[in-house]
C-alpha cells in the first residue's frame, strides 16, 4: 500500500493550486478591487466566499463520494444527472473557460509587447494550445509537470507581484462605484462566480484523485484524505493571490481609471511599478497560471466526454483543443460578456447540489430531497440568467419581486422553501424499501 510522502502532498497541492489558478482569478479580484475602493474589504470577504469556501467544499463533497460529478448527481437519475454534468464541462471547457485562459494571458502578458491585433492573438494561442495540448496528451504526468516543476516557478513570481502590491501601492484606496455601495459583501459574492472555481472544482476533484492513483494510492479513505489536504492548501495560495490582488486593484484608481478589465489594470500596475521588466514578468505570471489551468480543463473535459462518449481520449483532448482555440479569438470582453448569463445561471445549481451532498446523512432517500429542490434551482437559475442576459422583459414579474431577485440570488428564498417541504415528504415516505 503507497502513501504519499511529505514533498509529494505539497507538490500535489501545488498542482491543485496551479489548476485553479487561471485567467479569472487574476483578472476579477483586481476589478473588483478597483470597483469596490474604500468596501474592499467586505466585497473581498464575499468573493473569497464563492471563490474559495465554494470550491473547498465541493472537492470535499466529491471526495466523499467517492467519485467525479456521476456520483454527485446519481440521487438526480441518470439523464438528468448527465445533462447537468455536460451543462458544466462545456462552460468550464471549450465554450468559455478554456479559451478564456488563452486570450486572458495574451492581453494581460503579451498585447503590451505586441500590440492588441488578431493577427498576434492567433499566432500565440496557436502556440499556446499547442504546449497545453501536449501537456494533456498524458494526464498521469500531471503532478510531475505541473506541481513540481511549473507550479514553484508561478509561485516565486506571483510573491513578487504580491510584495509590490502590498509595499509599493500605485496610490491610496480609492473611491467605492455606485455599484458596490449598497451592498458590497453580495457584489463580492457575485463576482467570485466569475472565477468558474466552483464549476472548476467539481471536475477537477477527479484530476486530483487520478494523480493521487497514479502515485500508487489505491485505499478510498487515503484518496480522499490527501484530496482534502491538497485543496486545503490549493484554498490558502489562493486566498492570498485574491487578496493581494483587490489591494492592488483598490490603490490602482490614479492610474488605471480607464481600465476595461482586470487585466488591463495588472498591465498598468506593472508598467508603472517595474517598468519593461514588470512586463516580463507579469507575462510569466498570467501565462504560466493560464496554462496549468488549461491542461486541467483540457484534462478534465478529455476525461468525462471520452468516457461519456465511448471516444478515445486523445481524440476528444484534440477536438476540445482546436475548438477552444476558435472561441479564444473572439476577444477577451466578448468571453467575459456571454459567459456572465451562463454562470449566473449554472452557480446556484453548482451551490445547492454541493450543499445537498455534503447533508446527504440526513435524506431517508436522496432523490426525493435533489430532484425538486435542484428543479426550483434550475427555474430560478435560468431566470436569473435571462436577466444577467440583459432579457429581464421575458421574465414574470412575480420573478422580480422576490427577496434578493436585484442582486441575482432570487432562487435562494424559493429553494430553501422547497427543501424543507422535500424534507417533511421524505420523512413523511419512511425509508425506502421498509414497511409504514
Amino acid at each position: 500500500m503507497n502513501r504519499l510522502k511529505g514533498f509529494d502532498l505539497l507538490a500535489l497541492g501545488f498542482m491543485t493550486f496551479a489548476l485553479f489558478l487561471g485567467a479569472g482569478n487574476i483578472i476579477f479580484p483586481a476589478s473588483a478591487g478597483m470597483a469596490a475602493g474604500e468596501s474592499i474589504w467586505l466585497t473581498a470577504l464575499g468573493f473569497l466566499i464563492t471563490g474559495v469556501g465554494l470550491p473547498l467544499v465541493t472537492v470535499v463533497a466529491l471526495a466523499r463520494v467517492g467519485g467525479g460529478m456521476p456520483a454527485l448527481t446519481a440521487p438526480l437519475g441518470k439523464w438528468a444527472g448527465t445533462l447537468l454534468a455536460v451543462a458544466v464541462y462545456l462552460a468550464i471547457g471549450p465554450l468559455f473557460a478554456t479559451p478564456r485562459t488563452a486570450v486572458a494571458s495574451f492581453e494581460i502578458g503579451i498585447v503590451p509587447f505586441t500590440g492588441n491585433s488578431s493577427v498576434a492573438l492567433l499566432a500565440y494561442t496557436c502556440v499556446y494550445f499547442a504546449v497545453v495540448l501536449f501537456l494533456s496528451l498524458k494526464p498521469g504526468q500531471l503532478l510531475d509537470r505541473v506541481g513540481k516543476i511549473i507550479t514553484p516557478v508561478l509561485l516565486i513570481a506571483l510573491l513578487v507581484l504580491g510584495a509590490a502590491a502590498l509595499f509599493a501601492p500605485a496610490g491610496p484606496i480609492g473611491d467605492t462605484s455606485e455599484a458596490y455601495r449598497a451592498q458590497p459583501l453580495t457584489k463580492g459574492f457575485l463576482e467570485g462566480y466569475l472565477t468558474m472555481d466552483a464549476l472548476g472544482a467539481l471536475v477537477f476533484g477527479i484530476v486530483i484523485a487520478t494523480a493521487i492513483r497514479d502515485r500508487g494510492v489505491t485505499m478510498p479513505n487515503l484518496v480522499t484524505r490527501y484530496s482534502i489536504i491538497a485543496v486545503i492548501i490549493a484554498a490558502i495560495g489562493l486566498a492570498l493571490v485574491y487578496l493581494a490582488l483587490f489591494y492592488l486593484g483598490a490603490t490602482s484608481q490614479q492610474i488605471a481609471a480607464e481600465a476595461s478589465n482586470g487585466g488591463q489594470i495588472l498591465a498598468t500596475y506593472v508598467q508603472h511599478t517595474f517598468g519593461r521588466t514588470g512586463q516580463l514578468l507579469l507575462a510569466a505570471v498570467i501565462t504560466l497560471a493560464c496554462m496549468t489551468t488549461g491542461v486541467g480543463l483540457l484534462t478534465a473535459c478529455g476525461e468525462f466526454f471520452s468516457d461519456l462518449l465511448r471516444v478515445s481520449y486523445t481524440r476528444v483532448v484534440w477536438a476540445f483543443a482546436l475548438f477552444s482555440l476558435a472561441v479564444s479569438n473572439q476577444g477577451l470582453n466578448e468571453l467575459i460578456r456571454i459567459s456572465v448569463p451562463v454562470l449566473i445561471g449554472l452557480y446556484p445549481l453548482a451551490i445547492v447540489l454541493v450543499a445537498l451532498s455534503l447533508l446527504d446523512r440526513f435524506w431517508l432517500s436522496p432523490s426525493r430531497v435533489f430532484r425538486p429542490v435542484m428543479a426550483v434551482t434550475l427555474i430560478f437559475g435560468v431566470v436569473d440568467g435571462l436577466a444577467a442576459a440583459g432579457l429581464g422583459e421575458w421574465v414574470p414579474a412575480l420573478f422580480t419581486q422576490l427577496p434578493l431577485a436585484e442582486q441575482s440570488m432570487g432562487w435562494l428564498l424559493p429553494v430553501v422553501v422547497m427543501l424543507l417541504l422535500a424534507v417533511v415528504a421524505d420523512r413523511m415516505l419512511g425509508r425506502p424499501g421498509l414497511g409504514r
